[in-house]
């Protein structure tokens, strides 16, 4: 399974399962694999304000 990534500005998840439709980048590309100009589709932030996104489970 694929780490999703969070942008720490904005919130945006960005699902290796999906990839970005928008900018071309197919479903299964890691966050590791995308493009050095590829930023956050909501609010632009370059990928180093992303961080591995592990959900909390709350029982």
């Amino acid at each position: 399974m694929m780490a999703k990534f969070k942008c720490s500005i904005c919130g945006y998840v960005y699902l290796p399962t999906a990839g970005d439709k928008e900018r071309d980048i197919e479903p299964d590309t890691p966050f590791e694999d995308l493009p050095e100009e590829w930023s956050c589709p909501h609010c632009g932030a370059p990928q180093g304000k992303f961080h591995k996104h592990e959900p909390v489970c709350r029982s």
